[in-house]
């Protein structure tokens, strides 16, 4: 899918990123690239919530990229 050079609107992995953003603690700052630990933790309880995951592609503006065959428009 084409995608407008900035559109974050019609990427799900923004959705992503705001839903981590929010679960992390107000001001919330990793000290160094080896202390991701909320992150991480964010990322493995969305893996065991699929149902949130999918939640993702239901946005109004993503819905594009839950079409089935990618070569129809």
């Amino acid at each position: 899918h084409f995608l407008p050079p900035y559109s974050p609107e019609l990427n799900p992995d923004e959705l992503v990123n705001a839903d981590l953003k929010h679960s992390l603690p107000k001001g919330h700052r990793a000290r160094n690239q080896a202390e991701p630990g909320e992150t991480r933790r964010f990322f493995r309880r969305r893996q065991r919530q699929p149902h949130v995951v999918r939640g993702y592609f239901h946005g109004p503006h993503v819905r594009y990229a839950l079409n089935e065959n990618p070569l129809s428009f």
